[in-house]
């Protein structure tokens, strides 16, 4: 809880420092890999950093932390907070890192607003961050004790068993640990990170989502190669395509992630475009091998039936299962293969009564795809979402 004096600056400069965000968090990175280039090494996403995705996530949920604190003054946003905690452990974020964030974050705002941060407006604005770093650290500390590792000390080598060609630009890796040792408790819909060397001698993650039912021994992630045009954007998948092969090791991270299929007996729906039917696979394969007796919509969209991963091991499961119906949209060959044409659209589609819906996809389908569940009579608090990267929909508080 914010001081009365504090939420009252707060309260006051939030404008300013709100419209000022791009401009401070811009600053706030450039200053600070310029100091300290090593944190891109194995910590910071550069393909994020080339789009300004980071930069817009990191301005949105500060944006939206004061606000909560001004508007609900006695509670946290628990939702934005587990999700930034979930991705933070996912790449090893200790909790020393938080005074250089802080140290280059509140130099950034300083040298924006130049006089306008008087002592007393950066004092209210330090409890601001102190309380958000707070609850993380917190949070964090929990996720590592129940992943049984230590904070930023979170990698394990795995050994490919077998690659597979999904479509012409997505592959499936299948892993298992290569200390022959137990695979790690995971949930369908989480994901780890995948941590690799770069020509350049840098090391970088990424996240990618287990992409198998979660009870067995192995593991698989699917991934899909992104064109990154000169951007570092897809250096990661480029390389697990191009260089990786069966024997080969990865390094990962334990399976994190909080938005996980939970076990229950209400009808399902899994709606998801592209790359996006990873959790998907991952959720209707735990329903096959738990409560197969379970009613679920799967819905996907794509480009073609080519450019649908995991769609054959999709339409089997869909087979074997009694209550479980799938629908696909595609815009270009959906005569051949007996689908809709265009864009997902669930008019006329009958949604169960009292679902749960799961999303993964573009932003923009996801958006659409909510509204029309909304409609559909499915409640706002069932209806989760999964996005790859940061998080900008939770950021900007529209979700």
């Amino acid at each position: 809880m914010l001081s009365a004096e504090s939420a009252e600056l707060v309260r006051t400069t939030l404008p300013a420092v709100g419209g000022a965000l791009d401009q401070i968090t811009t600053r706030f990175y450039g200053t600070m890999f310029s100091e300290r280039p090593d944190l891109l090494d194995g910590l910071f996403n550069r393909g994020n950093q080339a789009s300004g995705v980071q930069r817009q996530a990191l301005a949105g949920s500060i944006a939206s932390f004061a606000t909560w604190l001004l508007e609900n003054p006695d509670s946290r946003p628990d939702a934005l907070l587990d999700r930034i905690a979930h991705k933070h452990v996912s790449v090893g974020i200790t909790d020393d890192q938080y005074v250089i964030v802080h140290k280059y974050l509140f130099g950034a705002i300083a040298h924006v607003l130049g006089d306008a941060v008087t002592p007393e407006v950066a004092a209210a604005w330090d409890e601001v961050y102190w309380l958000m770093a707070g609850a993380l650290i917190a949070q964090e500390a929990r996720l590592y004790q129940a992943a049984g590792v230590r904070p930023g000390q979170n990698w394990r080598t795995w050994r490919v068993t077998d690659r597979r060609e999904e479509t012409a630009d997505t592959v499936s890796f299948v892993l298992r640990p290569a200390d022959g040792g137990p695979a790690p408790e995971a949930r369908a819909g989480q994901y780890v990170s995948v941590s690799k060397v770069m020509p350049d001698g840098v090391r970088q993650l990424r996240q990618y989502t287990l992409s198998s039912a979660p009870g067995e021994d192995e593991r698989r992630i699917t991934v899909k190669r992104v064109d990154g045009e000169g951007v570092p954007g897809g250096e990661m998948s480029n390389l697990l395509h191009a260089t990786v092969r069966v024997g080969d090791e990865l390094e990962l991270s334990p399976p994190f992630g909080d938005i996980v299929l939970e076990d229950s007996d209400r009808p399902l729906v899994l709606a998801s475009a592209g790359v996006g039917v990873t959790p998907m696979a991952a959720m209707l394969a735990h329903v096959a091998s738990t409560t197969p007796e379970r009613e679920v919509l799967v819905l996907h969209a794509d480009r073609s039936p080519a450019d649908h991963a995991l769609r054959g091991e999709t339409l089997e499961l869909a087979a074997k299962l009694p209550a479980t119906r799938a629908l696909f949209w595609y815009e270009n060959g959906a005569e051949e293969s007996g689908d809709r044409t265009g864009l997902m659209d669930l008019s006329g589609v009958e949604v169960p009564a009292d679902a749960q819906a799961y999303l993964c996809g573009p932003l923009e389908f996801m958006r659409g795809t909510r509204t029309d569940l909304l409609r559909a009579g499915v409640p706002a608090r069932d209806v989760k979402y999964e996005v790859f990267g940061p998080d900008l929909w939770l950021a900007d508080a529209t979700a």
